[in-house]
């Protein structure tokens, strides 16, 4: 496999079960992500949401279109004060138990993964970001971390 890099953005929050979600976006060039891909996935991101609680104030979301007919969705919560929380949904790739090649119907994942190369970059900045806004300061600022977002640019290597 040759190996590419990838373009990532953030889109606006999102609220999902009540709480805000950062979004970020992975694709490539020529094979953005489609609006029926799009709206698809935000429309099943709820159900990978856990319950809302006082120690789990935020989110963000990494959907990522695939170079073939996959689609990835992933979504981190944190909660317990301190701790990432993933539940997974993919669509279009049946080698990981998606029922056809349709990038726009999302099925739960039950992997233990937490995402692949071009889906991480967004972990590294928002456990920094986290720290800063959250958790540092004598009060958290949920604002400033929901306004601190990994720059757009390519990802991968």
């Amino acid at each position: 496999m040759a190996f590419i890099e990838k373009n990532l953005r953030s889109l606006a929050p999102v609220t999902l079960g009540g709480r805000p979600y950062k979004r970020y976006h992975v694709d490539r060039e020529g094979h953005e992500i489609e609006p029926e891909v799009e709206k698809a996935a935000y429309a099943y991101a709820p159900r990978l949401v856990p319950a809302l609680a006082d120690d789990s104030p935020a989110g963000w979301t990494v959907l990522h279109r695939g170079g073939d007919s996959g689609a990835y969705l992933l979504v981190y919560t944190w909660v317990w004060d301190n701790v990432i929380e993933i539940h997974t949904a993919a669509a279009g790739q049946p080698a990981i138990g998606c029922p056809d090649e349709d990038p726009a119907n999302f099925v739960t994942l039950e992997r233990p993964w937490i995402g692949c190369v071009w889906e991480l970059p967004p972990l590294e900045h928002e456990r920094g970001a986290f720290v800063r806004h959250m958790l540092a300061p004598d009060v958290a600022d949920l604002d400033a971390y929901l306004a601190d977002v990994r720059p757009a640019g390519r990802v991968g290597l």
